[in-house]
Order: structure tokens, then C-alpha cells, then sequence
């Protein structure tokens, strides 16, 4: 059978490696749905064509039976990204908090279900915030109060080198994305060293680190030696919770905020942002980053090292 160029190809906004499920994850149905929707446009010549647009998708979120909120989502992972979502809100403390996520199209709905409710689920979820969130907005009670709580590894056990950074950014350039076809999306992954361990690409930033958060919970993968990538700016909102997943360096293809950069560095997390190709900013956390002689050099060590991977 003759292979199908890429770009004809529904490309992967969901891809993780294969481990075993943690004790006690809940079950989960496997609910996604197309990526990408076809329609025709004109173009600046008047030209007719058809062009493929991401399928963006409402998902309402009961939990017991209550609605909880609406996510605008792709749908490449929905189960994940609830419970993702849930885990980072700080509605549930553990994945084993929830028996099972059912997702159901026909109704645009993730029928929750908790081993034991959640306590005080009124007061959690009364105090909304107003965010920077793409498809998203909102978070439920106050994020920052857990700031002091949260500890990560000291800058001698977790760090990166130069040359590893750049294989990162050389992966995520090359990989075929439903943003390099269709854009309009966000894409997050999660790497040990330069081994990507999983991607999510969605409507927001949010929504992707969420889902990769769910993954995490579900597969029992610690953040204190990974590196987290995102295509989205680097906001207090989603510094919070890559500190909250435990994950000590975070790269943003884009920028860092004022209270992002506050916040990695109260946290002692490091931050770069404009990272692409050969170029990147350190704006926090430079003591867990180890540069390297004839950094010129690295850019073609990196995409060497990533054709080979």
C-alpha cells in the first residue's frame, strides 16, 4: 500500500510512551474524536481551496453528578485532561481520588465518578480567578497560597545541559503537529533528558499541561527529573502548575510574564523562554543549566541526535 504524504495525514495530538498503570488509577473510557475539520476558504486571490482547521469541541465536566465546568478542548485525550484538570485545580489530591471517567460525545459531557466525593466541593469551587487561559479562564480557590508547600529538586540533583536542551527544541521543530498543518493549537511535552515521554497538543496550553499532568498520575511518573516543554507563554498560572507536577525546568518556545518569572523564582525553578532552534533565554534557575564550549556547534549535535532517536 502506497504511504500518504504527511500532510495528508491526521497527525498525533496525543503520543506517550507505553508504561504500565499505576495501583488504583481509575478507569477510563477512550472517547477521542477527529482532529481536524476540512472546509473550503478563499483566499487573498479569490482562489477556492480546502483547508483542514483544528475540531475544537465543548466538554462539560460532572463530577458526581455536578457540573463542574466547560472545557473547549480537542478531544485527542479528553479522560486525561479531566483528570488532569482536576488534579491541578487541587479538587483531588490523588488520581486513586477517582473511581472512573466516562467521556460521551453524543452529549459533550465526562461523567465523573469519586471513590469517596470531594470534600468541601462547594467552598473549593466558589472563588473563580479570571486567567490568561487559553480555552479555559478560569481556576477554582487560591492557587498561590500553595506556593510555600511546594518543594522541588535542588539545582545539583536536576539539571540541563546545553546540548540537551537543544535536541528538545530540535524534536519538537521537526515533529508533524496539528499546528504545523492546521494551526491554531497549543502543544506541551514532557522529556526525561531528550527522551520525549509524552505530547499533547490542544485548543490552550492549559488544557495540554493538564492532560500531560493526567498522564503523569495515571502511569505514576515523577516530575522531579523532567523537563517540560510548551509552545504557550510562560504565565504565573502555568509555572504554578508545572511546580505543582513536580517538574523543576520548564522551556517555552515563547515569553515569560512578570509574575511567571516571580514565581519560578521564588520556586527555584528555571525558566527559558524564546527557545528555538539555537536561540534561548535563561530567566530563572540559571544554576541548573550547564553550557556548553562551541555552542554553535550544538544546533547540528541536535538534529544529529534526534534523526537518530
Amino acid at each position: 500500500m502506497a504511504l500518504l504524504p504527511a500532510d495528508l495525514l491526521e497527525p498525533l495530538a496525543y503520543d506517550a510512551v507505553d508504561l504500565p498503570r499505576s495501583a488504583g488509577a481509575p478507569r477510563l473510557s477512550r472517547a477521542k474524536r477527529p482532529l481536524l475539520r476540512h472546509i473550503v476558504i478563499v483566499d487573498e486571490r479569490g482562489k477556492r481551496r480546502t483547508i483542514d482547521i483544528p475540531a475544537e469541541r465543548a466538554l462539560t465536566v460532572f463530577v458526581d453528578k455536578r457540573e463542574l465546568v466547560t472545557l473547549m478542548t480537542l478531544g485527542a485525550c479528553p479522560e486525561l485532561l479531566v483528570l488532569g484538570y482536576l488534579l491541578n485545580q487541587g479538587l483531588i489530591a490523588r488520581h486513586a481520588d477517582v473511581d472512573s471517567i466516562d467521556v460521551d460525545w453524543d452529549v459533550n459531557a465526562a461523567a465523573v465518578k469519586t471513590r469517596a466525593g470531594i470534600e468541601d466541593f462547594d467552598a473549593k469551587t466558589a472563588h473563580r480567578v479570571v486567567t490568561t487561559g487559553c480555552g479555559q479562564g478560569t481556576v477554582f480557590g487560591e492557587a498561590m497560597a500553595e506556593v510555600d508547600a511546594i518543594e522541588l529538586p535542588a539545582p545539583t540533583e536536576a539539571r540541563i545541559s546545553h546540548a540537551t536542551l537543544a535536541v528538545v527544541l530540535e524534536q519538537m521543530r521537526q515533529r508533524h503537529s496539528v499546528h504545523k498543518q492546521a494551526g491554531s493549537v497549543h502543544g506541551c511535552a514532557l522529556f526525561k533528558g531528550s527522551e520525549m515521554l509524552v505530547f499533547v497538543e490542544d485548543v490552550g496550553r492549559h488544557n495540554a499541561i493538564d492532560t500531560i499532568a493526567g498522564w503523569m498520575a495515571v502511569h505514576d511518573v515523577a516530575g522531579g527529573d523532567k523537563i517540560f516543554y510548551t509552545t504557550g507563554r510562560l504565565t504565573s498560572e502555568m509555572v504554578m502548575k508545572a511546580a505543582k507536577m513536580g517538574i523543576p525546568i520548564v522551556a517555552s518556545r515563547n515569553g515569560v510574564t512578570a509574575m511567571g518569572h516571580e514565581l519560578a523564582t521564588r520556586l527555584g525553578m528555571t525558566l527559558f523562554g524564546r527557545a528555538s532552534a539555537r536561540r534561548f533565554l535563561c530567566y530563572s534557575g540559571a544554576d541548573r543549566f550547564e553550557p556548553e564550549d562551541g555552542a554553535g556547534d550544538v544546533h547540528a549535535q541536535a538534529v544529529a541526535a534526534s534523526a537518530s532517536q
